[in-house]
């Protein structure tokens, strides 16, 4: 079952600084969390470089970059504490990370292995991926369609994410067992 983030969302909520929240000097909006069995990610979206007006992308891009590193390194010891402290109340990984300008760049985060088995014609596509260079492995080509499929079928996933909530809903309205 999906992970409900609306009560994780608060806690961090109440425990990020005010100052994030400055337009100027950190979060300029509601913080993206994400979470599953495995971990926490919390990504702050911060104030876009200044001064960026008519510079080409390289320029832009390197802007961007010198502030979410200087944002990490202002925030890094409250944050360590804030994820310590979340780490041992849900059980879970934290990492985090910042968005500017419509990029994600995560500090931290963790790699979960997973076990499948996939027969000939499926194996072939991710060597197939393999030989095209697209991927270095089987494991690499196989997150790459993992990526590929949600960034194709988000709105089915939403879709599939909240009917997954309005069955736990219903489910926990009704007789206890």
């Amino acid at each position: 079952m999906p992970v409900d983030t609306s009560e994780i969302r608060n806690w961090f909520k109440k425990r990020l600084p005010e100052d994030w929240y400055a337009l100027t000097e950190g979060f300029e909006a509601e913080i993206e969390l994400l979470a599953d069995r495995d971990e926490i990610v919390v990504i702050g979206p911060i104030a876009d470089a200044e001064n960026t007006d008519g510079a080409d992308e390289d320029a832009v891009e390197s802007a961007r970059r010198a502030a979410v590193k200087d944002w990490r390194q202002q925030t890094r010891e409250r944050r360590i504490e804030v994820a310590s402290e979340a780490q041992e109340r849900y059980g879970k990984h934290v990492s985090w990370g910042a968005s500017v300008g419509g990029d994600r760049y995560l500090f931290t985060h963790i790699s979960v292995p997973t076990m499948t088995r996939l027969k000939i014609t499926e194996r072939q596509v991710l060597d197939t991926l393999v030989n095209a260079g697209v991927a270095s492995s089987r494991s690499e080509a196989l997150a790459w369609c993992v990526r590929y499929a949600g960034k194709k079928e988000e709105q089915w996933l939403d879709e599939l994410k909240s009917a997954f909530k309005s069955v736990s809903e219903v489910r926990a309205k009704g007789p206890a067992a």
